[in-house]
């Protein structure tokens, strides 16, 4: 391995957990993305990781119950907590030394959040998971992902997806779509092209934190990434540079 980034913060949606199964857990999914991590960290690699909880709660629009946004929200960094939960055994089950934290209080199953101690668990080459993304309603898990990522001084947020990368059009549904290498956040936002949230968008803009979206995909599809050998997409503050 030659890894072309010392720190990342690697972003998995609740789906990427659930797999063909689209919800729950899917064991092989977890076993395999926790083998990639374990090779990670064995080459020096510091992986912070910040999960979604989609595999179990959608909002409160997806499920036909009256419920406020923000008890929708909490629902949902509770179920961030239960991935964090699975992924961190699952790393400890292969030695590897993990941490996780929620942005809530849940403390009879996760540590609170704390920037120190964060920060000296990245320090002492743990893993580190961030569940119950900022704490607060009303953000996503990429804000979360964004957030985490400038605050653990991370080198890129990697965002894995159900594709490889930002096209200018769905390529699910468009054989033609374009496929970008490398684009602005500017052009994201210009275009509405839906691959962060508005908010993650500028924070990592101002943070001048490069983004990079790929499929989750494959065997060595998150080390590979690592690795720059990984077809994806690069969002940067300018291009270029």
């Amino acid at each position: 391995m030659k890894p072309v980034f010392r720190r990342v913060m690697l972003k998995i949606s609740g789906e990427g957990l659930a797999g063909a199964k689209q919800t729950g857990f899917d064991a092989e999914v977890i076993a395999k993305l926790a083998l990639q991590i374990k090779e990670l960290h064995q080459s020096g690699v510091q992986v912070c990781i910040v999960v979604g909880g989609g595999n179990f709660f959608r909002g409160a629009k997806n499920t036909g119950i009256a419920m406020d946004r923000s008890v929708a929200d909490q629902v949902g960094m509770l179920a961030t907590v239960m991935n964090a939960m699975v992924l961190e055994s699952a790393l400890e089950n292969l030695s590897v030394p993990v941490k996780a934290f929620s942005g809530i209080d849940v403390p009879q199953v996760c540590d609170s959040y704390s920037f120190r101690e964060a920060m000296q668990a990245v320090s002492d080459n743990k893993a580190v998971i961030f569940a119950g993304g900022t704490g607060s309603p009303y953000f996503t898990t990429d804000t979360g992902a964004a957030l985490r990522a400038i605050e653990m001084h991370c080198d890129i947020l990697m965002k894995a997806t159900q594709v490889d990368g930002v096209y200018d059009c769905d390529p699910r549904f468009n054989k033609q779509a374009k496929r970008y290498d490398e684009i602005t956040f500017a052009e994201v936002l210009e275009k509405h092209l839906n691959v962060l949230d508005m908010t993650a968008a500028t924070m990592a803009e101002e943070a001048n934190l490069p983004v990079m979206i790929f499929s989750l995909k494959g065997e060595k599809s998150i080390v590979n990434a690592v690795c720059g050998e990984e077809k994806c997409t690069i969002i940067k503050k300018q291009r270029g540079i």
